[in-house]
């Protein structure tokens, strides 16, 4: 299978499993990624996501060129014809947390898909690039747009109009990832957090996560308007009486996403 999905104790981890391929996409694991997202979206066992790669090389390598031709339909067709899915990637949303383990290479796509994670870890061999523009092409599956939100704008420029890599420190430096750490201490690394997230209530996670990407797009007063919202509906959730409940009895709270 192009794609592995397990889950424990409220954690999916997705790994990209082509690692003979640098972990590249092809249109097998493109429609088995899309398919997995919408699952782990939907069910409610699942509080947290883990995205990373099979073997030591690299996270993801972005499209897989030979195997990859150009679609049958016209640009037009794609996006305006009714009933059909999109295929990007680059749309992919939930509200669950998502985690990116970034295990070496994340080039073009597979930088893409690495910018879907609300925080990213990787290991000391990451490497990082958008190199579109040096085959004529731009990042067309939400670089342009992710990275800007990430890193800000000198930092997004210099990496989309140079199409040169950055090494694992520099992405720190620009808040690209949140951690850097040996290879062999990653996946432990990101499943750890991934176990510590998943056990704190998941209604209160969706709003906090809601809350923080639409706000900021919003003025100030809009985004504090919306955060008194949503604290007012979950003042009452089951969630938050046993919170304080655990809190009192001093045990650790058991959520149950109500």
């Amino acid at each position: 299978m192009p794609i592995v999905k397990t889950v424990q104790d409220g954690v999916a981890i997705v790994t990209l499993n082509r690692p003979e391929a640098m972990n590249s996409i092809d249109p097998e694991s493109n429609e088995q990624l899309l398919a997995i997202w919408e699952e782990v979206s939907s069910d409610e066992s699942i509080r947290v996501l883990v995205l990373t790669g099979a073997g030591e090389r690299a996270f993801c390598t972005g499209a897989d060129l030979k195997k990859t031709m150009p679609p049958a339909d016209s640009a037009a067709r794609q996006v305006f014809r009714a009933g059909t899915r999109h295929s990007n990637f680059g749309t992919l949303q939930t509200d669950k947390p998502v985690i990116a383990a970034i295990n070496g290479y994340a080039l073009g796509g597979g930088l893409e898909l690495a910018l879907l994670a609300d925080i990213r870890i990787c290991s000391e061999n990451a490497q990082f690039g958008l190199p579109e523009v040096r085959v004529g092409s731009i990042p067309g599956a939400g670089g342009t747009q992710r990275l800007i939100r990430a890193v800000g704008q000198s930092d997004t420029m210099w990496m989309l109009l140079t199409g040169e890599r950055i090494d694992a420190n520099e992405a720190l430096r620009i808040g690209l990832v949140s951690k850097v750490v040996p290879l062999p201490a990653l996946q432990e690394t990101a499943i750890n957090l991934a176990r510590a997230m998943a056990a704190n209530a998941p209604l209160a996670m969706t709003a906090a996560k809601r809350l923080a990407m639409t706000g900021r797009e919003l003025p100030l007063a809009g985004g504090l308007e919306l955060e008194r919202q949503a604290f007012g509906v979950l003042r009452d959730s089951e969630d938050r009486l046993e919170g304080r409940r655990a809190f009192a009895d001093k045990r650790a709270p058991v959520f149950r996403g109500r």
